[in-house]
């Protein structure tokens, strides 16, 4: 039997949601990665970063464009040794600046992607997609980039039905 990652970066604290900015405890990834792995199973892992990033939007949205910009590497707290055993790789996180947070990039870069089945998620407020497909591509290098989903952050939560049907359309 196939089984699945599903890795994530999700912000705490203040995000933006259709023209406002609200503090939230769980950020919105989080909530769509849940609801991936509880349809297909697998390993939830979280991506989370040494330095945290602010709580406050516009603080945080400064350090991702210099980051980005910068095509830094923000250190993880814990690494994954490798993919073996993984067939498909679900890769979760905010569009930031039309991207994945660099922090996914460093979790990205440490591992052997040949052979593998990936998937990019993305929430976000208006941007889609935005380049991760590209960017996702680019950097799993060996991988097959097989389909992507991108929910409204602050449609996040209530979305479950939806990214529940994709996520099980994809290991079928």
């Amino acid at each position: 039997m196939a089984k699945n990652l599903i890795a994530y970066y999700s912000h705490k604290g203040e995000n933006y949601f259709g023209g406002s900015i609200r503090s939230v405890p769980k950020g919105n990834t989080e909530y769509v990665a849940e609801y991936i792995a509880e349809v297909v199973g697998g390993d939830l892992f979280e991506i989370d970063t040494v330095e945290v990033y602010p709580e406050d939007y516009m603080a945080c949205t400064d350090i991702a464009k210099i980051e980005l910009r910068e095509n830094a590497r923000p250190e993880l707290k814990r690494y994954l040794d490798s993919l073996d055993g993984y067939d498909s790789i679900f890769i979760c996180g905010p569009c930031w600046w039309g991207t994945y947070p660099m922090a996914v990039f460093s979790f990205i870069d440490k591992l052997d992607w040949n052979g593998k089945r990936i998937f990019a998620v993305m929430t976000h407020e208006g941007s889609g997609l935005g380049s991760s497909e590209r960017d996702i591509a680019k950097a799993c290098k060996g991988a097959k980039l097989v389909d992507s989903l991108a929910i409204s952050g602050s449609q996040a939560q209530s979305s479950k039905k939806t990214v529940s049907e994709w996520a099980k359309r994809c290991t079928e």
